[in-house]
């Protein structure tokens, strides 16, 4: 990992992060920007920076006069946010895939290049952020169902924190990136079946892995 090339406040932000998707910090307990300066050897700047950056990723909330606190990741939640982003993310594939240009597909695959290497440089809040997101938007551009992509776009964000859970801790450091290649091709040879059948697939394999990652946690919890 190039962890020269990184902001005082990436590293806090990264540090932090690892720390709530382990369950190492409980929900709801509070995140003193004091005493995590001094943990980390840091000013208070840089950790504020990263709360910031993780209250955008849902990761923590701010609350008056009671400061930052770690949000609560639920097995419970994560049905109804999958399945959703299953059904309407096939159903903008099925809708795109006939429609996607040859340069659609290398800007797809550019892409794709570009999120490995930021998982194997082990930047996960880019690859399962930014990157991942284009990639599959890229997949979907075609579709023409605009209120159908606002909607996975929203479950999409909803869906971030639990993703770089995946990524972290479930497994799907050694999963996505070979996935991602066989949606590709799929893709490219315009099998809008297997594309959309291996999509869910896909989206549904992640939400199962990170069940079982968040049951272990919340077991360890009692």
């Amino acid at each position: 990992m190039a962890i020269e090339h990184k902001t005082r406040t990436q590293l806090v932000a990264e540090a932090i992060r690892a720390k709530i998707l382990s369950g190492e910090i409980k929900a709801g307990e509070p995140l003193r920007q004091a005493a995590l300066a001094t943990e980390m050897n840091v000013s208070r700047i840089p950790v504020r920076e990263a709360l910031l950056q993780l209250e955008a990723e849902g990761l923590v909330n701010f609350e008056a006069h009671k400061g930052a606190t770690a949000t609560e990741l639920s097995a419970s939640q994560i049905d109804e946010i999958f399945d959703l982003r299953a059904l309407l993310e096939a159903e903008l594939l099925s809708h795109s895939i006939d429609g996607l240009t040859d340069q659609d597909l290398i800007d797809a695959e550019l892409i794709l290049t570009e999120l490995e290497s930021a998982m194997d440089a082990g930047d996960t809040h880019l690859a399962t952020g930014g990157l991942n997101s284009r990639f599959h938007g890229k997949l979907y551009s075609r579709a023409q169902r605009p209120q159908t992509r606002e909607l996975v776009d929203m479950y999409s964000k909803n869906s971030e924190r639990y993703v770089r859970m995946h990524i972290l801790l479930a497994g799907g450091l050694t999963t996505a990136p070979e996935e991602h290649r066989t949606l590709l091709e799929l893709c490219r040879v315009k099998d809008t079946k297997k594309a959309c059948d291996f999509l869910k697939k896909h989206i549904l394999g992640a939400k199962n892995d990170i069940k079982k990652l968040l049951l272990k946690i919340e077991d360890e919890k009692r």
